[in-house]
């Protein structure tokens, strides 16, 4: 993979230093109490930081590194302040004369320098990343043979396999563009299974396991409690329920930012993992390269502001132009979307990189950013391509920085789902799933969530709680209340309809009995494509508007309930029907193939969890030499096993599933999966 273009080393650093001299004069004319004589005293100036931050601050932030974690990365401003406070005290021709300015020029001189060397495409973070961040991951290299290349799996979150391709087409993923044109690797698209949200994706994509994962969120009557997936408890108990040990990551893999950690030995942001008292390494190591370059929070901070900005321009130019369809986006939004967007994706970016020269033979890291986004703005909108563009360039820095890691790499980009778009629910029919369930019922007594699946403020939590101190008991209070009567969940345009004080699986005979309204409410409503239930004379039913479709003896009455969906419909429903924590009743939205459009049980524009459109068909970009699978990839715990198989066909052995060669096995993939 070619470098990047820009400025060689040397004229890079000449013009670092000029523009940091420009921005030291400049601020000595805006700010009171910061005087710099002439442009030669600021050009010193700017010699001296550079050195001191080159020579002493790596030293200086690996004692200072739990104090700049526990303080939520202000206490790095301190010290740049202090940093710029010294030198001027040292300088005849620099004078700072109030406190706290310090703080403001180190603030300026990071926003200037973002702002030109971004203009000019200057890479100006070689430096950190090579010399710093280098040196501290060789202390904690990996073992084994560096020989066999590594391979790294970059996850972006909820984009579907068509919106990419349609964004490589027009220009919004160049870096992944070029591959495919250089011919270094190949774009396939795959299937989810019914559950197309990230919990089940990544169970699967990870642990090759996600058996009984009907949704995002789900109600179990045995523990008479919901799962979420997002939150740490309930990760942490996925994971206890699907790892075997031996998951994609086990051979002293990287989990950064995911669900679950693949049995990784090294993770940060992964939900499963944070509330482990038992990780080691002190308060905020796994944090080191992100602080090891001492411009990253205060270009973080104004990165985080200007994407504030930014979101509340795009939501008003939504509302200006009458946008349809749409959804209210406040000012809370903009600063949770700021969080997946700016500052956990430089979060990441370090800790992958940290990976790479520490020779992690694995690792998996998932961005948030474009899922995040596409969910309140729309899947192909302005501000969703925007997002996906600046992915696509910390990809490219992190392929980068790659060329320098003790391990050659490979990498691999895919997604775990897709989004479909359409106006919600409630928009359409001026009703939520809720309250349709509840009138057809007349509980009284409802535990419902059809609140937005976000996933950046579940990271901000757990970015709070891994940093803070590991394994805080007080993180996830259980409400330990009564037992509801109805609980009505929504996942996407999945909905889950279960009725807790009733034992055992409530079967559509008893539905009848008991709530005689509730089925001819569902299936008559326009917004509703089709309902799963259990039947005890005929086992699986999928009940449509118009017809009855029983799974056990394949035979259909009237119209085809899944007609408007994928071939596998009828395959990824029977499954779900066999899990041992299956709703009563799952709901699928109505499909409307004319204008690929799906009503989302949630208040989301772009949404994902269950079937219709774009949101079961994810991509996977990987290396053209690798195998390619000569059948349809349906499922996640399939593509888990292609990973696999392409991990020891590189000579990862302990990923080997027969005896074969090396280049048996990477000639025999297809065979193997068939067999399999």
């Amino acid at each position: 993979m070619s470098r990047r273009p820009g400025l060689p080393q040397v004229w890079r650093t000449l013009v670092v230093l000029l523009v940091t001299a420009g921005a030291l004069m400049l601020l000595s004319d805006l700010l009171a109490g910061f005087d710099v004589k002439d442009f030669g005293w600021a050009l010193v100036t700017a010699v001296v930081i550079g050195l001191v931050n080159a020579l002493v601050w790596p030293l200086l932030i690996r004692v200072a590194l739990p104090f700049t974690v526990l303080t939520l990365g202000l206490g790095v401003l301190l010290l740049n302040g202090a940093v710029v406070a010294g030198i001027a005290a040292l300088e005849p021709g620099v004078e700072v004369t109030r406190p706290g300015v310090g703080v403001v020029v180190a603030f300026g001189l990071t926003v200037v320098n973002t702002a030109v060397t971004s203009l000019l495409a200057i890479d100006d973070e070689d430096f950190w990343y090579r010399n710093v961040v280098r040196r501290q991951a060789a202390r904690h290299r990996a073992g084994g043979d560096f020989d066999v290349p590594g391979v790294y799996f970059l996850e972006i979150d909820g984009l579907g396999h068509d919106v990419l391709q349609r964004a490589i087409r027009d220009g919004n993923a160049p870096n992944l563009a070029r591959w495919l044109r250089e011919g270094s690797h190949r774009l396939m698209a795959w299937e989810t299974d019914w559950s197309s949200q990230t919990g089940a994706c990544q169970a699967g994509l990870l642990h090759g396991d996600n058996d009984d994962i009907p949704a995002f969120r789900w109600w179990e009557k045995d523990r008479g409690a919901a799962i979420v997936t997002n939150h740490p408890r309930d990760a942490a108990e996925i994971e206890r329920r699907h790892s075997d040990g031996r998951g994609l990551l086990h051979e002293d893999g990287a989990s950064r930012a995911n669900i679950v950690s693949g049995d990784a030995a090294h993770t940060l942001l992964t939900m499963s993992t944070v509330l482990d008292r038992h990780r080691e390494g002190r308060i905020g190591e796994d944090y080191f390269a992100y602080f090891a370059n001492p411009y990253n929070v205060t270009r973080t901070i104004a990165l985080t502001i200007a994407d504030i900005v930014q979101e509340r321009w795009f939501a008003a130019q939504q509302r200006r132009r009458d946008v349809r369809p749409r959804i209210e986006r406040d000012r809370k939004y903009a600063m949770v979307r700021a969080w997946g967007t700016v500052i956990q994706t430089d979060l990441q970016v370090q800790a992958v990189i940290s990976d790479l020269y520490a020779g992690r033979p694995v690792g998996y890291s998932t961005f948030l950013a474009y899922d995040e986004v596409a969910h309140h703005s729309g899947v192909e909108r302005a501000d969703a391509l925007s997002v996906l563009r600046k992915v696509d360039r910390r990809i490219g820095r992190i392929v980068a920085a790659a060329r320098d890691a003790p391990r050659p790499y490979c990498f691999v980009v895919l997604s775990d789902h897709g989004q479909s778009q359409g106006e919600t629910f409630l928009d359409r029919y001026g009703v939520s799933l809720e309250d349709l369930v509840q009138e057809a019922t007349a509980a009284t007594h409802v535990e419902a969530s059809a609140a937005r699946s976000n996933e950046a403020p579940a990271y901000l939590s757990a970015s709070l709680t891994e940093g803070l101190g590991r394994g805080r008991e007080d993180d996830e209070k259980r409400d330990d209340g009564e037992v509801p009567e109805l609980s009505v969940m929504a996942s996407g345009c999945l909905g889950l309809v279960s009725f807790p004080r009733e034992p055992g699986r409530v079967t559509l005979e008893r539905i009848q009995e008991r709530w005689p309204e509730l089925i001819p409410t569902l299936r008559k409503h326009p917004g509703v494509g089709f309902l799963l239930v259990r039947s005890e004379r005929d086992g699986a039913v999928v009940l449509g508007p118009g017809g009855i479709r029983f799974l056990d003896d394949e035979r259909v009455e009237g119209e085809d309930p899944l007609a408007a969906f994928p071939p596998t419909a009828a395959r990824h429903v029977r499954r779900t029907d066999g899990f041992p924590h299956c709703p009563d009743i799952v709901v699928n939205s109505t499909y409307w193939p004319a204008t690929d459009e799906v009503a989302a049980f949630e208040e989301l524009v772009g949404s994902h969890g269950g079937m219709g459109g774009g949101q079961s068909r994810p991509f996977a970009m990987v290396p053209s030499e690798w195998a390619e699978p000569e059948e349809p990839v349906v499922g996640a715990e399939a593509m888990h096993r292609h990973f696999r198989r392409w991990l020891a066909g590189l000579g990862h052995s302990s990923y080997s599933v027969s005896s074969a060669g090396k280049g048996e096995l990477v000639s025999g993939l297809q065979d193997a999966d068939r067999d399999s």
